[in-house]
């Protein structure tokens, strides 16, 4: 079956009233904040829509969502998961400071992996635990060196826990078994706790095997947040899961229930369990269409913007593109005045990223052809 996702016409869109559509003027192409522009999945409408016609309306009931994530990751990725170590979490950002809080202790360090995604250190401030930047190397991928120095101590500090985001935003890197382990090793030689944001998990190229760091030796005690949420569009339906390693149960259990359990609605959890159960086929649509747009991008910079690149990415639907040769001063700000297409700027994932910018891929090709080609004409 063929389903209709990146095809949404650009009037329609404009139609929509979430933040990507909102936040600039119409004459704005929102390439910014990791909404896509798809229809959403039929089986999870239908359930919304059973769900609306029938008032059922309430609050959550039973580990459904639970059961429907140790499925998933049973058929996808070949990880088997006890139900009784998922738990239900309001979003996966507030997963990842109910992880922290259990975790760590105030004025703790936590490890960080700049270019990154914006709210990661917000977590960590927010909670009253200190950053340290550990950048990703050149390529996007891990710096597994400077990581065993940070968790050694050898940068001046003895961190106790690190955030790592796997698949890797904005670099949009699914990390190696490889890498992965060495990480694992690390942490559990260094006692370091790994807490990981996993919401990009479904969203690899097709042909590319996600590897969960719970498969890796020593990761035991990590804690990993998850949501379908990006994979099948449902921000605005939020839930989230804490899946924990063997070894941190106790955390798990010792996150407060107003601020796990009692905090997902009813209809994120029945969109989200469908949408993991029957949503494979669209998912697995979806990332060829992606994969498809990650190449258009590279050509449509190769033949209009030849100074701007993206990095090679293998997951999630974003892009990040280096624009340092084009001189700028600020590229987001540029791109917004000058071409009217509004991107992430690069200084918000830290500052390595300045001179970038963050594109999202997940829209139709026209709107992708029109945004490069505006970029480009601003610079003429």
């Amino acid at each position: 079956m063929t389903y209709e996702i990146l095809t949404v016409p650009l009037a329609e869109l404009r139609m929509r009233t979430s933040m990507k559509w909102r936040r600039y003027p119409p004459d704005v192409l929102p390439l910014w904040v990791a909404e896509m522009d798809c229809r959403i999945a039929p089986p999870v409408a239908a359930a919304l829509h059973a769900a609306i016609d029938r008032g059922d309306t309430g609050y959550p009931s039973g580990p459904v969502y639970e059961q429907a994530v140790a499925r998933f990751a049973a058929d996808q990725w070949g990880l088997e998961l006890d139900p009784a170590r998922i738990g239900l979490m309001p979003d996966v950002m507030g997963g990842i400071r109910n992880a922290l809080q259990v975790t760590t202790h105030p004025g703790d360090h936590v490890v960080v992996d700049p270019p990154v995604y914006p709210p990661f250190f917000a977590a960590v401030t927010g909670t009253d635990r200190q950053l340290l930047e550990v950048p990703m190397a050149a390529d996007g991928s891990l710096d597994l060196a400077a990581l065993e120095a940070a968790f050694s101590g050898r940068l001046g500090v003895r961190p106790t826990a690190y955030l790592l985001a796997s698949p890797h935003n904005p670099t949009s890197r699914a990390h190696t078994a490889e890498d992965l382990a060495t990480v694992a090793r690390l942490a559990h030689e260094y006692r370091i706790r790994v807490i990981v944001d996993a919401i990009h998990a479904p969203l690899t190229d097709p042909g590319v095997d996600y590897v969960p760091y719970l498969s890796m030796p020593g990761s035991e005690d990590a804690l990993v947040l998850f949501s379908a949420s990006k994979a099948w569009n449902l921000a605005g339906l939020k839930a989230a899961v804490m899946v924990a390693g063997p070894a941190a149960t106790k955390d798990l259990a010792a996150v407060p229930y107003d601020a796990a359990r009692g905090a997902a609605s009813h209809l994120a959890v029945l969109s989200h369990t469908v949408a993991l159960d029957e949503g494979r086929p669209w998912l697995a649509q979806l990332r060829s269409e992606i994969a498809a747009n990650r190449t258009l991008v590279d050509r449509l910079l190769a033949e209009k913007l030849p100074a701007v690149t993206q990095l090679p990415g293998n997951a999630t639907y974003l892009a990040w593109l280096d624009c340092t040769a084009l001189g700028l001063q600020d590229p987001y700000r540029h791109f917004r005045d000058a071409a009217r297409v509004a991107l992430n700027p690069g200084p918000a994932f830290g500052s390595v990223g300045r001179g970038h910018v963050r594109l999202n891929l997940a829209t139709s090709p026209e709107i992708l052809t029109e945004a490069v080609s505006r970029m480009a004409a601003s610079l003429d």
